[in-house]
């Protein structure tokens, strides 16, 4: 039998080429074939899938929205659902349904009390939201109190406590008077007016529970001539027996030493980073001498056994020269050194502060209506700490309140005795008025906006008045007067109107009589390096109110140094005649200086003294003593080498004219009288009566 290698050598070439032919149309044919198959496949599997609308699209999956709030308070809870304030804002939530066969049964979370959604009012809680319903709550049951020593925006320190720190996404509401939001600065230094929810050991949300009238406030006390907060060394000691208690960091307390009266204690600063207070005496009975440590933040806190007792703090000094102190004092440990804080009754502060910023020797009415000023000051800064962090309401300077700088006087003590409880309110009857107060005008007042602050608005009680026995009259009967004085005052911002007038006195004026009515202050030798640093200083404070030109506009850049002065001229005037905008061109760049404090500083050169019009000489140290003044240039060629100051009044000129309100008590006016006039539209009510109308 032939294979077909054999048959195919046995075929002539035309019937090989035939026989390829015949092969390939096959293999065509067979291809062909399957095509077909396939396409009649398809066709019928077509055919038995149910045919689609031509708009319709296939749908997608639902993926819910969920959403997730952190410590959030819930006012409401019931039927309608969960009454929440969220950012500022009230939002009625709804609660999800329980799935099941009655989809219309309310779902209670599980978390929720067994009474339902009622057990959720007033507390604080994360919600979990689906599709806008709550799908889940967890509450913040736990909640502690106790009295702020101080806060910052880590954390508080409370007493009994020691410091707690907030969680990242603290939240803070203020639940008395109109629900607001609140936060660490909105705590009351000092009180136990709050709670504070817990989350794992951390403060998650703060509750600003009540608000009552407080009559303690804290004071931070500056170390040696005011030169700053921090102490090296204190020695103390009390003319009753003391005590002296250490609060550590985790709140516990021990008493480390009682002492008696007239005992001193000194304690000396570590050198390194810490170590340990020597001299102190453990609990009674232990070794005298033994050591006490004190961690960063412990406190040392000294109180006399005797409400009357006073502490008597031998390592600073005062104009009276060394100061005793009521109630206790607290020693703060930190970094740069140790922290006095003094803790007392307002009433018994203002013993100290009143004759400190006013003569004990003036009029009665002019003390109360001081006692007053004083108090409300102090009060506003209560309810917002100057030193939240330190754990103090004010300072004991003039940034603040000078404190017992002066000896206590029974004339001022008996001024704050005869208005107790006193405060000013604005027209509304409860906010507390801004007390500003000054020594001297040069028969004019100013306004807020000396200070170039956004608040100023604000202040539209603080008029700018003329202080003339005229303008007196007119305020009392209820006349309305012009803003700045009385006619033609506004023109006291046109430099030649200002000018005239300050070169020119008027027996009308209240205060025509003092020495600081009118002041002159000559600089024979200007000193261009000295003017260049206070420059310099003033820009580095704030560096938007010392502009350098550029072109056409003052822009905020460093000053750069300069050889000359060229010319110093007042750009503008505000309320009242203040220099407002000072220009000083030099050698090299010109310069805008605003603000009637800069003003002051900058044309302060420490050396010369002021003549005031009854012919007496005061140094100056930092500022001249008004902003109220023109200016007259000597040159030599091009160069200013020295000014001369025609001015008048004592500090800033906004508020209070503290000689004003004495020239006025002597004239028979009373103390509600005197604030009438400087504040307009405020009124005297009792502390008490603020918490009322609150």
């Amino acid at each position: 039998m032939k294979g077909l290698p054999d048959i195919w050598k046995e075929l002539n070439r035309s019937e090989r080429m035939q026989l390829k032919a015949f092969i390939c149309l096959l293999g065509i044919f067979l291809l062909l074939l399957l095509l077909v198959a396939g396409l009649l496949y398809a066709g019928d599997g077509a055919e038995e899938e149910e045919p689609k609308p031509p708009d319709s699209e296939e749908e997608e999956p639902h993926i819910p929205v969920v959403e997730r709030l952190r410590n959030v308070w819930i006012m409401e809870a019931g039927g309608e659902g969960l009454l929440c304030y969220i950012e500022g804002e009230e939002r009625l939530l709804q609660v999800a349904s329980l799935t099941g066969d009655d989809e219309t049964e309310e779902a209670v979370p599980s978390q929720a009390p067994d009474a339902g959604l009622a057990g959720l009012r007033e507390q604080v809680a994360d919600l979990e939201l689906t599709d806008g319903l709550v799908t889940e709550v967890s509450v913040k049951p736990q909640k502690v109190s106790g009295k702020v020593l101080a806060a910052d925006q880590d954390g508080v320190w409370l007493e009994g406590r020691g410091r707690l720190d907030f969680t990242e996404d603290v939240q803070g509401y203020r639940l008395y008077r109109e629900l607001t939001p609140a936060t660490y600065r909105d705590l009351c230094i000092g009180y136990d007016f709050a709670d504070f929810c817990l989350e794992e050991g951390r403060i998650c949300a703060i509750l600003l529970a009540r608000e009552e009238a407080m009559e303690t406030i804290r004071v931070l006390l500056k170390n040696s001539d005011y030169q700053g907060i921090y102490h090296e060394r204190v020695e103390l000691t009390c003319d009753t027996d003391y005590i002296v208690q250490m609060l550590a960091n985790d709140g516990s307390r021990e008493i480390a030493i009682s002492r008696s009266a007239g005992e001193n204690l000194e304690i000396l600063f570590p050198d390194t980073d810490w170590g340990d207070i020597t001299g102190l005496a453990g609990d009674a009975g232990a070794e005298e001498g033994m050591e006490l440590t004190a961690p960063q933040g412990a406190r040392l806190v000294v109180t006399p056994t005797a409400r009357t007792g006073k502490i008597i703090l031998q390592s600073i000094h005062r104009s009276q020269g060394i100061p005793a102190y009521r109630g206790s004092l607290e020693l703060l440990w930190t970094e740069e050194g140790i922290v006095l804080v003094n803790e007392l009754p307002l009433e018994e502060y203002l013993y100290s502060v009143v004759p400190s910023e006013m003569p004990p020797s003036y009029p009665r009415e002019a003390l109360m209506a001081q006692a007053i000023c004083a108090r409300t000051y102090a009060y506003t800064h209560m309810q917002r700490a100057g030193y939240e962090a330190l754990g103090a309401h004010v300072d004991d300077s003039s940034s603040y309140q000078v404190y017992n700088n002066i000896l206590e006087q029974e004339a001022a003590t008996a001024a704050v005795k005869a208005t107790y409880g006193q405060l000013l309110l604005r027209e509304d009857g409860v906010t507390l008025a801004e007390t500003y107060y000054y020594s001297t005008s040069w028969g004019y007042g100013s306004d807020a906006h000396v200070w170039k602050t956004s608040s100023a608005d604000s202040y539209d009680y603080i008029v700018p008045r003329h202080l003339s026995r005229e303008a007196m009259g007119r305020v009392l009967a209820g006349e309305v007067e012009a803003s700045a004085g009385m006619a033609g005052a506004e023109d006291l911002t046109r430099e030649e109107v200002f000018a005239a007038a300050i070169r020119s006195t008027d027996p009308g004026d209240f205060e025509a009589g003092e020495g600081w009515y009118r002041w002159t202050y000559t600089v024979k030798k200007l000193d261009p390096g000295k003017v260049l640093q206070q420059l310099q200083n003033r820009y580095e404070v704030n560096d938007k109110l010392v502009l350098t030109r550029n072109g056409e506009d003052y822009i905020s850049s460093p000053v750069e140094a300069f050889r000359e002065i060229r010319n110093l001229a007042i750009l503008t005037r505000g309320a009242g005649g203040v220099a407002d905008e000072l220009l000083i061109e030099t050698d090299r760049d010109t310069y805008k200086v605003i603000s009637e404090h800069n003003i002051r500083y900058v044309l302060c050169d420490g050396e010369t003294s002021v003549r005031r019009q009854d012919g007496s000489q005061v140094a100056m140290g930092t500022l001249l003593p008004s902003a109220f003044f023109t200016i007259e240039i000597a040159r030599e060629g091009e160069a200013v080498v020295g000014y001369n100051l025609t001015g008048g009044g004592f500090g800033h000129g906004v508020g209070m004219s503290q000689n004003g309100a004495r020239s006025m008590a002597a004239e028979g006016y009373g103390a509600g009288d005197i604030l009438r006039f400087f504040y307009e539209g405020c009124s005297v009510k009792e502390i008490y009566d603020v918490t009322e109308a609150d």
